[in-house]
Order: C-alpha cells, then sequence, then structure tokens
C-alpha cells in the first residue's frame, strides 16, 4: 500500500501516480442519492472521495474564510458541488473558492438537474472548469479524470 506522506521523495511523479496516488476529489450535494452515484463513479475511476452535505459543509472542511488555516486541510484536488442546495448554491460555492488565495486553482465542477444556459455560462464565467447535467454517467466522469490529470501535471 503506497502512502502519500513522508518517504524517500525518489519517485517521479508520473510513478507516483501508478503507485496508487489517487486525485483527492470533494463531492458537495445535497441529495445522498447523487452524492453516492457521483461517489461510486468516481472511486471506480480510482479517486479518493470526500463528501459534504451542503456548502457550509464544504466551507467548514475547505477552511475557507479562516485565514489562519487556510489550506491546512488535506490537498484536494478537484471540487465537484450541485449547483441548488440550501443555505448556500453551488455558486456561491465556486466564488468563495476562486477568492482563496490557497484554492484559487483547484479546478471546480458545478453539476444540476436543471439545463439552464445563463446559470452554466454564470458559472463557467466566475471560474467553473465544466458544467455537468445529472444525473453523472460514467463518460462524465472519463472527462472529469482528464481534468484532473491535466491539472496535476
Amino acid at each position: 500500500m503506497h502512502s502519500s506522506g513522508g518517504g524517500s521523495g525518489s519517485y517521479s511523479k508520473g510513478m507516483a501516480m501508478e503507485l496508487g496516488d489517487e486525485p483527492h476529489v470533494l463531492v458537495v450535494d445535497d441529495s445522498l442519492i447523487d452524492r453516492k452515484l457521483v461517489e461510486r463513479l468516481l472511486k471506480n475511476s480510482s479517486c479518493k472521495v470526500t463528501t459534504a452535505e451542503n456548502a457550509l459543509r464544504a466551507v467548514n472542511y475547505l477552511r475557507l474564510g479562516n485565514d489562519t488555516l487556510e489550506g491546512t486541510v488535506s490537498e484536494v484536488n478537484m471540487i465537484i458541488t450541485d449547483y441548488c442546495m440550501p443555505g448556500m448554491t453551488g455558486y456561491e460555492l465556486l466564488k468563495k473558492i476562486k477568492e482563496s488565495s490557497v484554492l484559487k486553482e483547484v479546478p471546480v465542477v458545478i453539476m444540476s438537474s436543471e439545463n439552464i444556459p445563463t446559470r452554466i455560462s454564470q458559472c463557467l464565467e466566475e471560474g467553473a472548469k465544466m458544467f455537468m447535467l445529472k444525473p453523472l454517467k460514467r463518460s462524465d466522469v472519463k472527462q472529469l479524470k482528464w481534468h484532473l490529470m491535466k491539472c496535476r501535471n
């Protein structure tokens, strides 16, 4: 079993990937069914997954807005969030992430069951990497993995 902590440091980045250096994805969705579906699809594609049932939990997990702790969370390589959630929308979460000096480079993918062009363009303009329609399919995950690998190299 390969652990990402410590080590001799003699691996090249490509070699570390082969040894099970799984990309870490944070999935934020108020729907348990959608959260579990995305989590299963990602785990089947060799990703480490952390889930949050709303944007406020995600903000706490990412330590957003807490300048002294910001970025001390275990590295997240991608954030996938639902658009429509109570309390704070995925769009508001996206804006918070993009305002963070530590997390602004982390790719954010917005998903929604509603295909609203103005909403999609608004999210992409604010810095979202992709906008995907729910429910996610295996082909969507292939696209996500491509973005993950591109962002990590």
